[in-house]
């Protein structure tokens, strides 16, 4: 079990890491290096022989293996990202980078997405390595750039540029996953992520003939844009249920007592009360505008218009995303992908899962554990490249006062310490065992 020590380490390593600034505001302008110095530091503290690769200077990712005592076993990838979304300081009570430990909560932007992870697998490991522990299959430990952007100077980077260091992975476990899920009458639900739906960022592009803004315009690239976005924005997409969210929709409708009934799906959400936010993004495709971007005086017609909106779509959903959006757009509209990557989707039966199943039930056995789909998407997608099958667990025991998943890309971001704790506890008796 993970020592003492390793329990201070968590929460010195979460503060430590929220204090270094890799705010990633995407087009390359981010700075990792920092934060991967000082998780190959601690690597390097337990013995390990860290790597620390680079495909852009400064956007640094550290890769190291530890060898598992069955050398016929596929190997585990146990990765974490580095940077961070932006944060306006004026909108924090504390400084979002301050790290600042209080009242038994570490603050600070990253300190659930994901910079808790990272400390728990440093702390994990270091702990291994005071008490001579060693897993039983190998596991490749990565600390990744770019996560919150295109991810092309870091999981895609390593994915592409250097598969060899992931040899003998078969399997990964990273973000969002085995969290604590308070459904408001008294349930404790922990959800393992065994699935992502699919990124499909899109730029639209309208063009038409550009004019005097006083003249009488059938062409306007403006209104034809706005259409577009407007049906797009408007539109609802159809039901469409994957494995993970069928077995999701199953185990949580056994859980409260009411008829899975999958002919209609909306009125099962109704049922299900709170917990149908596990589930009820992961039921369909989706697309939300984000952006536009339109002209340069108010009484000049553009002769272009531009958006962009955040599409996803589930796994087997991408060629009726694609047809949708074709139709939608319209003849006046083109669009095309700004990012894209795939779908996935991992199998429940598998002894890994079952593996961190039993891992959560023996730290919280008044919890129950659920399969669900992630809504957004994570490194298991570039990894997945190399044949990995990515899930999510990232495990922690939160207060029922904390709406752990409003605080992923929001304001306050924090973690307590007793969470940290809890999630160094179970990740060490999964990763031992798995």
């Amino acid at each position: 079990m993970a020592d003492q020590q390793a329990l201070d380490e968590v929460v010195e390593f979460t503060s430590g890491l929220i204090r270094i600034d890799t705010t990633n505001r995407g087009g390359g302008d981010c700075q990792e290096r920092p934060a991967a110095e000082y998780a190959a530091e601690r690597l390097a503290g337990a013995g390990l022989e860290p790597l620390m690769l680079e495909r852009t200077p400064g956007r640094t990712n550290v890769v190291a293996r530890i060898a598992g005592t069955d050398p016929s076993a596929d190997a585990l990838l146990v990765h974490g990202h580095l940077d961070v979304v932006p944060a306006e300081a004026a909108d924090w009570s504390v400084h979002p980078f301050s790290g600042e430990i209080r009242d038994g909560v570490v603050w600070g932007r990253g300190a659930v997405d994901m910079k808790n992870m990272d400390a728990m697998i440093l702390a994990v490991v270091r702990s291994w390595a005071r008490q001579g522990v060693r897993p039983r299959r190998d596991v490749v430990v990565a600390f990744t750039a770019d996560e919150e952007a295109s991810a092309e100077d870091g999981s895609g980077f390593l994915a592409d540029e250097h598969p060899e260091l992931f040899e003998g992975c078969t399997e990964g476990v990273s973000e969002s996953g085995a969290f604590t899920f308070h459904d408001g009458s008294g349930r404790q639900l922990y959800p393992i992520a065994a699935g992502e739906r699919g990124t499909g960022w899109l730029k639209l592009t309208a063009r038409g003939r550009a004019g005097h803004g006083s003249k009488v315009n059938k062409e306007n690239a403006v209104t034809r844009l706005a259409a577009a976005i407007t049906r797009i924005g408007e539109h609802e997409w159809p039901l469409r249920l994957t494995p993970t969210v069928r077995a999701a929709l199953g185990e949580l409708a056994a859980l409260y007592g009411v008829d899975a009934d999958f002919r209609d799906v909306d009125r099962l959400l109704e049922k299900l009360g709170p917990a149908a936010k596990l589930v009820e993004a992961t039921v369909r495709n989706s697309a939300n505008p984000t952006m536009l971007e339109a002209g340069y005086k108010v009484n000049v017609i553009p002769g272009e218009a531009v958006a962009y909106v955040d599409g996803r779509y589930l796994p087997g959903g991408e060629e009726e995303f694609r047809t949708t959006l074709d139709r939608l757009t319209g003849p006046d509209v083109d669009w095309e992908f700004a990012h894209h990557e795939v779908a996935l989707q991992a199998p429940l039966d598998s002894p890994t899962y079952a593996k961190m199943r039993a891992a959560v039930e023996e730290f919280a056995p008044e919890g129950h554990v659920v399969p669900y789909c992630m809504s957004g998407g994570t490194d298991a997608k570039q990894f997945s490249r190399l044949g990995i099958t990515g899930y999510g667990f990232a495990p922690l025991k939160l207060p029922e006062d904390l709406d752990y998943q409003a605080l992923f890309h929001g304001v306050d971001e924090r973690v307590p310490v007793e969470a940290l704790h809890f999630g160094v506890r179970v990740l060490d008796r999964f990763l031992r065992t798995a």
